[in-house]
């Protein structure tokens, strides 16, 4: 008889307890387990619940309810107007929005921001986001569809349309235009957490892949004044950045250039390359091309800079492995990947070395450093 090994005995038999009716009754009853017991209980109720919780926030942010309290608290009834609901359901999406901790109840009628709230209302680009999800929603909405068909061919993926394009360089303004704001709106928070981690003022030019509308350049901008800025994305996405940096002043220390990272030879002239929220969404083959491209076009010496969101596993990773795992599945290709999988891409490419860099919100990036 094959022999089994000791944690697949202990997992069935924890599991068959776990299922039991009367000892869920015994362990909700019995002191010492009663705490462990309300918390598991607790979890899988907000596994149930989860999405109705995302369609409460969805609703604060679409009727603007954080904003309508920016200036000081407001009753229901004043709320009901502001956001053209009836009064019983402002009154409904109000205790809803208290329970979880968006607004926070002063008296029998009156409401502020809650701690959530206020979070949120300090980062504009999570609104962004949140409005967003109603495209992932709607491709979850039969998630074994989407998990039978592996991927693509539905909301999200109509919204980031290089994701299965045979051409993205062509891409035209239409098509690039509300994924590049999204992604403009999203990235200041990234950007802050990136240049806390990885200073970008010991270089002397930057050469940002990918790099959308040029958020993240005008942030690397702000924080190393002396710093020489270059942006690499398809043509259309590049005019917009273009656009946006000469408005913001910074026109003499930019170039942007149109192509496509997957085929076309990245601009030399930088000693640091990043790849801000880029790697996560391509496949392997696509990661070693990119890797590649950035080896070739730096210099000595030269520093890769990877930035995304990134798989903690083993250790349970909700974010990377159920969020981004469904959210790229949706979106129609690329996954979130461990660190130690980052650096052997790194060094796989030719770089001599790469290392994690720790950053301060893990949960929502991680940076990884190759060099040449």
């Amino acid at each position: 008889m094959p022999h089994t090994p000791w944690r697949e005995r202990w997992v069935a038999w924890r599991n068959e307890r776990l299922s039991d009716p009367r000892f869920q009754r015994w362990a909700a009853a019995f002191p010492l387990t009663r705490p462990v017991a309300h918390r598991r209980a607790e979890r899988l109720f907000d596994l149930v619940a989860g999405f109705v919780y995302s369609q409460v926030l969805a609703a604060c942010v679409t009727l603007r309810l954080f904003d309508h309290l920016a200036d000081g608290p407001r009753t229901s009834e004043a709320l009901a107007v502001l956001m053209d609901l009836p009064g019983p359901s402002a009154s409904r999406l109000l205790a809803a929005a208290a329970a979880l901790d968006l607004v926070e109840r002063l008296g029998p009628d009156r409401y502020s921001v809650g701690q959530a709230g206020a979070a949120l209302r300090g980062n504009a680009g999570l609104s962004d986001m949140i409005a967003h999800h109603a495209l992932l929603y709607a491709d979850l909405a039969d998630p074994v569809a989407l998990l039978r068909r592996g991927g693509g061919d539905g909301a999200l993926a109509a919204f980031w349309p290089y994701a299965r394009a045979s051409d993205p360089d062509a891409a035209p303004v239409e098509a690039v235009s509300p994924y590049s704001a999204l992604m403009a709106a999203s990235q200041p928070m990234i950007a802050a957490d990136i240049l806390a981690a990885y200073p970008m003022r010991r270089h002397r030019r930057l050469l940002d892949v990918g790099g959308g509308e040029g958020a993240f350049v005008e942030a690397a901008a702000r924080h190393a004044p002396r710093l020489q800025l270059m942006l690499f994305d398809l043509p259309a996405v590049a005019a917009r950045a273009d656009a946006r940096l000469t408005a913001a002043g910074l026109s003499d220390r930019t170039t942007t250039f149109g192509g496509d990272f997957l085929a076309d030879p990245l601009p030399g002239g930088a000693d640091v390359i990043s790849f801000v929220r880029i790697l996560h969404d391509h496949d392997d083959s696509g990661v070693r091309t990119m890797l590649r491209a950035a080896r070739r076009a730096l210099p000595p010496g030269g520093v890769v800079l990877v930035a995304e969101p990134m798989s903690r596993a083993p250790a349970a990773d909700p974010m990377a492995d159920a969020y981004f795992g469904l959210y790229l599945l949706a979106m129609g290709r690329g996954r979130a990947r461990q660190p130690s999988e980052i650096k052997d891409f790194i060094l796989g490419a030719g770089f001599r070395s790469a290392r994690l860099v720790p950053t301060r919100t893990p949960m929502l990036v991680r940076a990884v450093v190759g060099r040449v």
